[in-house]
């Protein structure tokens, strides 16, 4: 299959155009009282990074509305939680501090994005606030922030992400036992995987 690929800067911008002006001043360097709001309302947000050598990592995170601190106008502060200890996003932060964020809230179809630096921090006088359902975490993820701006609503709108009605039914797609059986010959059945990790989701949150 032939493919034009584009190569140089110049080549992007006389295909798709230079950004706007009100486009470009709409880039922060500060988390201002609306970013606030919508980080304290936020449940979910993505963390990209990527290794010394370019290897890229996106990670889903997701806490309580209000979990993410705030600690002033440059710096906010996000919990870790048990997960799958490949730590991809954490090898990715000792190696190149450099992360982007994207904060969702559901129903709300525009986001918020944010990037900056990253550090891992095991302790510090903020880790009780981080505390959530008895547990305190092991480890923090530092955002000094550097660019903070909000992101249209076309792409949400064109995915209709927040509309039920254009949902696929969980039963067309197969269950992550299922997957992990094909993937890798998971000795248990399919429907002892499923079993297992319905367990450990609700017993092994925090």
């Amino acid at each position: 299959m032939g493919m034009t690929e584009i190569k140089t800067l110049d080549e992007l911008v006389a295909l798709a155009g230079e950004p706007a002006e009100r486009t470009v001043c709409k880039i922060q360097d500060r988390i201002d009282e609306h970013a606030r709001n919508l980080i304290a309302h936020s449940p979910f947000v993505l963390i990209a990074t990527a290794s010394a050598e370019g290897t890229c990592d996106v990670s889903p995170r997701g806490d309580p509305a209000g979990s993410v601190l705030v600690l002033d106008d440059h710096t906010l502060v996000l919990a870790d939680r048990p997960g799958n200890k490949l730590h991809d996003s954490f090898r990715n932060i000792i190696d190149n501090p450099n992360a982007g964020l994207l904060f969702l809230i559901p129903g709300m179809n525009e986001t918020l994005r944010i990037n900056g630096r990253a550090r891992l921090v095991s302790d510090a006088p903020f880790f009780d606030d981080l505390i959530v359902k008895g547990k305190r975490p092991r480890l923090a993820v530092v955002i000094e922030v550097e660019q903070l701006y909000m992101h249209c609503a076309k792409a949400f709108l064109r995915s209709s992400l927040w509309q039920p009605d254009t949902w696929p039914d969980r039963a067309d797609l197969p269950s992550l036992g299922t997957i992990l059986k094909d993937q890798i010959g998971f000795e248990p059945t399919a429907a002892e995987a499923d079993g297992y990790f319905a367990e450990s989701n609700r017993t092994h949150q925090y």
